[in-house]
């Protein structure tokens, strides 16, 4: 009772003095007022964007859920000497913003694979499952055959637009494969980590199917160790066993993938300078693969031999936007979801900074007026933004004020992952320890769950307007399908004339 009073009385001392960084001119009601007031008229000013969207330039942050999204906004301001709450991220200047219910089938809470197929082909399905429907069965090859389904990556390559996918993960990893793979088991990466059973019915691995169901513009990422034969030496990693190649059926498909190009202009990069040598105006192909499984964490990056993901996705953008018709760019921050899971907040708002300033590259390099860009989160992560710290503090600080246990907490904590450290009913004492840890979590697991609230959607560009309210997270696709007319809703097309 004692400590409860003491910290009510913490509390009321915060709320009466405040934070010295209040700025003067918001103690002033018309600062607020004016600021509402500009707000206002801008949407007031706004205007319907009904053109046919040449380009779909589709950002995804795996695991960045609204916390994430929050926590990221302050950083990128902290990281700019700004207090942050009030920062301006690229994708908060987005005027359509939605939301996205993000369960599967047959579970409340999905994962990436899941996800990925709702978004991205238009249909719910399974936990675990790609590019299929609901009656697949997770691992079981033979429910798979007649039940794939396409994704609109594929739908804008069959109307003629040239497609792309970036990520910060593997190529084959499941939010990437879903834009061309068919699989019971988003962990058949290759060949290797297939069940002999699987073969035998006639499944093929995900990374085989990269190059065999849609012909990919772009494709960068990591993963070469799935596309190589058992054995392979890495060129990167020589001395690293855990790197070299995993297939077992021999077929080196990066070599596989250079033959298929006969005549065209295709490189096949692993390393920055190759990458930077790369001209977009005389590439029609490019397989970019810069780890044996997935990139760096960029705030582990080293930009001498890595690219960031601004520079992946310009490079994308650069090369798929010669073609008349337009194109279709995934880009994925995919170890946003990764550092969670691992109880790594500082991580994971690092990759949802990188990823924002890729959204204004994107935005940079192309027209509003004919590209409709969309960022959401495929699901959210079970982190809190907890306590109440000083206006300005740093979110990757502690609440200034402790817990009943006298015992100070960070602000960014998670509802469960490796970083429950309590042992005897005492939590630890962390008032010297640097937050850049694995953060406290309530319940041990070995890995940090997702967690099942809706996400954002936010939209740009032509019709933008289509992706407002509370939708199934498989609308998204039929959404984004119908503003670029591709696939089989053509109505837009018809309302606008002949693209």
């Amino acid at each position: 009772m004692e400590l409860t009073r003491v910290a009510i009385s913490a509390l009321f001392l915060l709320l009466a003095f405040g934070s010295s960084s209040a700025k003067v001119e918001e103690e002033n009601p018309e600062f607020w007022r004016s600021q509402a007031k500009q707000t206002l008229q801008s949407v007031l000013d706004r205007e319907l964007n009904t053109n046919v969207a040449k380009n779909i330039l589709f950002f995804l942050g795996d695991g960045m859920g609204i916390t994430t999204y929050t926590a990221a906004r302050i950083l990128k301001g902290q990281l700019q000497n700004q207090t942050g709450e009030e920062t301006v991220m690229t994708m908060d200047t987005f005027p359509s913003v939605g939301l996205a219910k993000t369960y599967s089938v047959d579970f409340q809470i999905a994962d990436s694979a899941a996800t990925a197929t709702a978004y991205l082909c238009g249909v719910k399905t399974n936990l675990n499952t790609i590019g299929v429907s609901a009656a697949t069965r997770n691992g079981v090859c033979k429910s798979q055959k007649g039940n794939e389904v396409t994704s609109i990556l594929k739908w804008a390559k069959d109307a003629g637009k040239s497609v792309g996918i970036v990520t910060t993960t593997r190529v084959q990893h499941a939010t990437p494969a879903a834009t061309y793979a068919h699989t019971a088991s988003r962990k058949w990466y290759s060949d290797a980590d297939m069940p002999a059973g699987a073969k035998k019915d006639g499944c093929t691995d995900i990374s085989s199917q990269l190059l065999s169901n849609t012909d990919i513009d772009v494709i960068i990422g990591g993963g070469r160790k799935y596309m190589t034969p058992r054995g392979t030496k890495d060129p990167e990693y020589p001395r690293d066993y855990s790197s070299w190649g995993k297939r077992k059926d021999g077929r080196d498909l990066i070599k596989e993938w250079q033959s298929m190009k006969f005549g065209k202009v295709a490189h096949y990069v692993w390393n920055k300078t190759d990458f930077d040598a790369v001209d977009p105006e005389t590439t029609d192909y490019l397989m970019a693969l810069f780890e044996p499984g997935d990139l760096r964490f960029e705030a582990d990056r080293d930009p001498n031999m890595d690219p960031s993901i601004v520079e992946t996705t310009e490079k994308a953008i650069r090369i798929l936007q010669k073609n008349p018709k337009g194109f279709f760019l995934l880009v994925e921050g995919g170890r946003i979801d990764q550092a969670h899971h691992a109880g790594r907040a500082y991580m994971a708002l690092h990759e949802a900074v990188a990823l924002d300033y890729a959204i204004a590259k994107g935005l940079e390099l192309t027209k509003e007026n004919e590209t409709l860009t969309i960022v959401m989160a495929d699901h959210s992560h079970p982190m809190t933004f907890n306590g109440y710290p000083f206006r300005g503090q740093s979110i990757l600080g502690k609440s200034p004020l402790w817990a009943m246990d006298v015992l100070p907490y960070t602000t960014l904590m998670y509802g469960n992952g490796p970083g429950h450290k309590v042992a005897n009913g005492t939590r630890p004492d962390i008032r010297n320890v640097n937050t850049n840890y694995v953060q406290l979590a309530a319940v041990p697991t070995e890995s940090a769950t997702h967690s099942g609230e809706d996400v954002a959607v936010l939209a740009r560009g032509p019709m933008a307007h289509l992706f407002q309210g509370v939708q199934e997270q498989n609308y998204i696709a039929h959404a984004m399908a119908y503003a670029a007319c591709v696939g089989a809703d053509q109505r837009h097309s018809n309302l606008n004339g002949s693209l």
